[in-house]
């Protein structure tokens, strides 16, 4: 058994789950991964095997098919199959937070219609917020929603759409004029049907390719434009609109948790992979684990991977009570995408020149571990949430 990153206080069906999805992800994941990655292939048979285990119901009511599992149970499994290839956590990443945004705020129809089915993974979600020019500035969304008589036009350019073309719901974050004085009221989220696939994949909507990237492959990314697609109210997320912005950063703040998982999944495997490297590489006569730069860099990396697993699994129990978690969420995601890198860059040293071949998996590691510090938004983003929250929990009196 690992000694790192070991979580306290689970039920024994937690433990049972997370057990089945370890043993999934060293059978079927790790061995796979460097084939399917360097072909920039989706992963089609692990998934298959994903929807097997219920990981895509994991988070959804049992009322409607899932597991009715915790976010914390989410967070750990999610850190288990980065642990195995990071893309692989991001098939399921979008998924989850259009099936939390369907729980929190859908109406009973919208759940009644989108849950079962997504709990099987026959309906698939992506979660679309960005645009060509809007990144962390969410109120420069551009991409409008117009009144017609029987429902809405909507036309734009939405960008960074993980699992963009499998997917087939998305939940799209627009403009609309509801004569609110804040821009944050005049924003409202639709759920968009589309069928899997590039080109157009519904009535005014396209998503014309995938987007090449230094890593995160196998899972696509992609662009989607909105050409007057018509779309009824009833795919309004709650039936009401002017709360699109509210109801996306609930979602983001479960997805920074998804985020910090990742991360130490990537961190944990790292570390797996630089220990087990210094024990076989012989330098000067001995192993180089046995050489003091290398040994403190090891104790380093483990001391690393601990704290962000604490800080994540924390800031995941946070969630599940229902309590107020922005600066949990955040600490989580900004230390853990960081140590992440170091930890990962750390391996990639103590692998040497073998680091940098294709034929060694940190490689691998080293351009999957850099999107960590911009998903979910940047370690500066992060801190600006932290500092104006503790700014108000600290404000002096008087």
């Amino acid at each position: 058994m690992a000694r790192l990153a070991q979580t306290e206080g689970l039920t024994e069906e937690q433990s049972e789950i997370l057990k089945a999805v370890k043993v999934f992800v060293d059978e079927q994941i790790i061995p796979a991964a460097q084939e399917l990655e360097h072909a920039d292939e989706y992963p089609q048979e692990i998934v298959d095997g994903l929807k097997e285990l219920g990981v895509f119901g994991l988070t959804i009511p049992e009322e409607f098919g899932g597991l009715g599992e915790s976010l914390l149970t989410y967070a750990l499994v999610v850190e288990e199959i980065a642990r195995g290839w990071m893309s692989v956590s991001g098939v399921i990443n979008t998924h989850f937070i259009v099936a939390y945004l369907l729980m929190q705020h859908g109406t009973e129809e919208q759940k009644q219609k989108y849950l079962p089915r997504m709990a099987t993974g026959e309906v698939r979600g992506a979660f679309s917020m960005s645009e060509p020019g809007l990144g962390s500035d969410v109120s420069a969304v551009s991409t409008k929603a117009t009144k017609t008589d029987d429902g809405y036009s909507i036309t734009g350019q939405k960008m960074w759409l993980t699992n963009g073309a499998t997917s087939t719901l998305v939940a799209l974050l627009v403009k609309t004029d509801e004569g609110a004085d804040s821009v944050y009221k005049n924003m409202t989220t639709f759920l968009v049907e589309k069928e899997a696939g590039f080109g157009e994949t519904a009535q005014g909507v396209t998503v014309p390719g995938k987007l090449e990237k230094m890593g995160y492959k196998g899972v696509e990314t992609t662009e989607l434009i909105l050409d007057g697609h018509r779309i009824s109210a009833d795919q309004i997320l709650g039936g009401e609109p002017g709360k699109g912005f509210f109801q996306m950063m609930d979602g983001v703040e479960v997805g920074r948790v998804n985020v910090a998982a990742r991360a130490c999944g990537l961190a944990i495997r790292g570390f797996e992979l630089g220990i087990a490297y210094a024990q076989q590489r012989k330098t000067f006569g001995k192993v180089i684990a046995e050489h003091q730069a290398v040994l403190f860099r090891l104790a380093e990396m483990a001391t690393k991977v601990e704290t962000i697993h604490a800080m994540m699994v924390r800031a995941a129990r946070l969630k599940d009570t229902g309590q107020r978690m922005d600066v949990e969420a955040g600490m989580a995601k900004m230390l853990a995408s960081e140590y992440a890198n170091e930890v990962v860059e750390d391996s990639f040293r103590i692998h040497g020149g073998y680091g940098y071949s294709k034929e060694y998996e940190i490689e691998r590691l080293m351009r999957e571990v850099k999107f960590m510090l911009i998903g979910e938004g940047t370690s500066d983003i992060q801190k600006m949430i932290i500092g104006r929250s503790l700014l108000k929990d600290y404000a002096l009196k008087g």
